[in-house]
């Protein structure tokens, strides 16, 4: 079953064209790596995702991207529940300059429902719980998130966009300012994530996505030119670009 499905997607900004004629089936709960060389259309494919580059002047899209059935490129699409829906993870962990406590919390009070202290208590418990950052941090919710180590913050917003329940947590290159034992952490809890949540990680590390993955898509020049179980794509490649750029004679 389908988290995330695109067809035929063309992405410009003004008269460079990024993405031609994508399609991808990024499937439920699993973990799906994109990889490829800079340059090559995978964080604006992320971004379309939640539509973050609407943001960006010029820019404009043509095709599908379904999720919950529904086409979000569609210009009546309601952009607030998409958002919630579909959390992002960026390069370098971007947590608010807040309490660890008021980090968590943001986004359900934003967001509305229960706002009692014992629901967003709960929230900040169960989402520091799900990163495995809740022992750590237990006793230190009211100190200020910016001086958590960069691996704990990462994970702190990780768990900030749990509090609002989404179904697909997209993570853009997510260890890239991490050292080995912090990505090994990283890597570790995206594997117990993906039980609950649909994950899509852009990758420059194809060990990284050979690691974690369930499936991956080798992508070059905006076009995804393969698509499948990553076992398949790193070690029976159809495509001949696809073998030159995993066996390191590409890019």
């Amino acid at each position: 079953m389908a988290a995330i499905e695109v067809k035929n997607l063309d992405f410009w900004y003004g008269s460079f064209q990024a993405l031609i004629k994508v399609n991808a089936c990024f499937a439920k709960n699993k973990i799906t790596a994109v990889i490829g060389p800079s340059g090559c259309g995978k964080s604006t494919m992320l971004r379309v995702f939640n539509r973050m580059n609407d943001l960006i002047d010029g820019v404009r899209m043509a095709g599908e991207v379904i999720i919950d059935g529904r086409n979000i490129l569609d210009a009546k699409a309601d952009l607030v529940p998409l958002r919630k829906s579909v959390g992002m993870v960026f390069q370098r962990p971007n947590p608010f300059p807040l309490s660890v406590y008021e980090n968590i919390v943001f986004g359900p009070r934003v967001h509305g429902g229960d706002t009692s202290r014992d629901a967003l208590d709960q929230i900040v418990e169960e989402s520091l719980k799900s990163v495995l950052l809740w022992d750590e941090l237990k006793d230190k919710l009211k100190r200020p998130a910016l001086n958590l180590s960069l691996e704990q913050k990462q994970r702190l917003c990780i768990a900030r966009l749990i509090a609002v329940r989404p179904e697909v947590l997209l993570m853009d290159e997510p260890c890239s300012t991490l050292d080995p034992q912090g990505t090994a952490r990283v890597e570790d809890l995206m594997r117990e994530l993906k039980h609950d949540y649909s994950i899509v990680i852009v990758t420059h590390n194809m060990q990284q996505a050979a690691r974690v993955s369930d499936d991956t898509g080798f992508m070059l020049l905006g076009e995804m030119v393969e698509f499948g179980p990553t076992s398949e794509i790193f070690t029976m490649p159809r495509d001949q670009r696809t073998e030159d750029y995993v066996t390191g004679r590409y890019g």
